[in-house]
């Protein structure tokens, strides 16, 4: 470790927005022009740009991806009583978004290998009381899908795919947004596509696509102004974010290739510390697109992780943490050995620096600090 830290090496952000195209002219033109709020063009432009992207007949920008969670849920009727199958391993608003409708998250144990939903689990945890599966594609990595939109046909459930992370992935050549009944995305500022804070609700059913605009905008009928037959919510993106977004699609593939380098380059690299390190596995069946590195230590815990993390911070190289598991967290808590998987991947597992602005020498010194810490 010593001699990473004599040299003065520049730090290396956990994530960072690649922002090379229109962004700066778009935005300018939503001020030129003065439409900055939930009104304008790029709106419009962005929804039915971000339509085609994911190869599905309608998309409803919203103001991030919690409310595009949360949107789709109140679309779908989930009502108070009733229970959504969600993956214990994701991000907190996953399930934030279920308690938002009153209804109940029914947790699910993760795959090791991809830590996303296993599917061999879920016909156990389906009740008379069960309305849908949120499967979550974690880190840009999909889910097995046909296990899981199967066993929703057989029982009658919505499917809402969580793709907040995984912006272009594929599953046996689709791309995630339109394998469920509607799937919601992110646009968070370290998102592969970013438009500061926004998200967005993608489905192919037009009925569904109705609801989710009229509760998006306070429930306002179209047509009949300040005319409200429903209880809505102000979830609507703004003229300016969706500009940023725009500006980031028609660099999609770019973006995409980035990431794609950049999982060539830490495979690699990682691979000499294979007897240490697990890295969350690409199946042969998809096309990830590596939003987050995820690592797991082979040995050791929760102590011994933070511990690798702080000397990663010291070197200049920024980290964070697997998301904590529902379970492990007290709004959600449940007994840590129902769900083995998930305890150990997350109390092991930490996230590499992973944006479209690293270089090859980035990733070198990161694996080789790595290397030099768990030897």
């Amino acid at each position: 470790m010593a001699n990473h830290r004599e040299h003065s090496y520049p730090r290396i952000a956990v994530a960072a927005p690649t922002l090379n195209g229109n962004e700066k002219r778009y935005v300018l033109e939503c001020l030129e022009t003065t439409w900055i709020s939930s009104i304008g063009r790029f709106i419009n432009e962005f929804e039915r740009a971000f339509a085609r992207f994911c190869g599905v007949e309608h998309a409803v920008a919203v103001n991030n991806g919690t409310t595009a969670l949360h949107l789709a849920l109140v679309a779908l009727g989930l009502k108070p009583g009733d229970e959504v199958l969600v993956p214990t391993l994701t991000y907190i608003a996953t399930a934030n978004a279920v308690t938002y409708c009153g209804a109940k998250p029914i947790l699910v144990d993760c795959d090791p290998r991809t830590l996303n939903m296993d599917p061999t689990t879920i016909a156990s945890k389906i009740t008379t009381r069960t309305k849908g599966i949120i499967p979550v594609h974690l880190y840009g990595h999909p889910v097995d899908m046909d296990p899981i939109v199967s066993a929703a046909r057989e029982y009658g459930l919505f499917v809402l795919e969580d793709a907040a992370e995984a912006h272009g992935a594929e599953y046996k050549g689709r791309r995630v947004g339109g394998m469920g009944t509607c799937a919601a995305f992110s646009f968070f500022g370290n998102k592969i596509i970013t438009t500061g804070e926004g998200g967005m609700v993608t489905t192919n059913d037009g009925n569904l696509a109705a609801k989710l605009r009229l509760y998006r905008g306070q429930g306002l009928a179209p047509g009949r102004r300040y005319w409200h037959p429903v209880i809505g919510y102000n979830y609507r993106m703004t003229n300016v974010a969706a500009a940023l977004g725009l500006a980031q699609l028609e660099q999609i593939d770019d973006l995409i290739a980035a990431r794609a380098r950049l999982a060539g380059w830490y495979r690699s690299k990682l691979g000499r510390l294979a007897n240490k390190l697990v890295l969350q596995a690409a199946e042969p069946w998809t096309r990830p697109v590596l939003w987050m590195q995820t690592v797991i230590l082979q040995s050791g815990g929760e102590a011994e992780r933070d511990a690798v993390m702080r000397e990663l911070d010291e070197a200049g190289i920024e980290t964070r943490p697997v998301f904590y598991p529902m379970h492990l967290l007290p709004p959600y808590h449940e007994d840590a050995t129902l769900y083995p998987n998930a305890t150990h991947c997350a109390l092991r597992g930490m996230n590499l620096p992973t944006h479209g602005g690293m270089t090859e020498a980035d990733v070198e010194r990161i694996c080789a600090v790595l290397e030099a810490i768990l030897d």
